[in-house]
């Protein structure tokens, strides 16, 4: 394993890390672990206002601004995860 790869992994370890923290500030104390395949079907609470709140909440934990067309473009967490990842690096 590089460095690269294992600078991105340790990346992507603080990200979910951060995203646990963010989903139980938006979701409450019970909210999943986030994982790559997670969608909002898959929490309960995950409405359209919980999105935006989310969204913001994301923004601010890790100094960041996404685009509309980032935010539309979201299908999972996974996908959540990616962005903010290349937003960082």
């Amino acid at each position: 394993v590089n460095r690269t790869t294992l600078a991105f992994f340790m990346q992507t370890e603080e990200i979910y890390a951060t995203l646990g923290e963010v989903f139980r500030d938006v979701f409450g104390p019970d909210a999943p672990d986030p994982v790559p395949e997670m969608t909002a079907d898959d929490v309960d609470g995950w409405d359209s206002l919980n999105h935006v709140r989310l969204i913001i909440a994301v923004e601010r934990a890790f100094s960041i601004r996404f685009s509309t067309r980032e935010i539309s473009g979201l299908k999972n967490v996974g996908d959540l995860t990616a962005v903010v990842a290349k937003k960082k690096s």
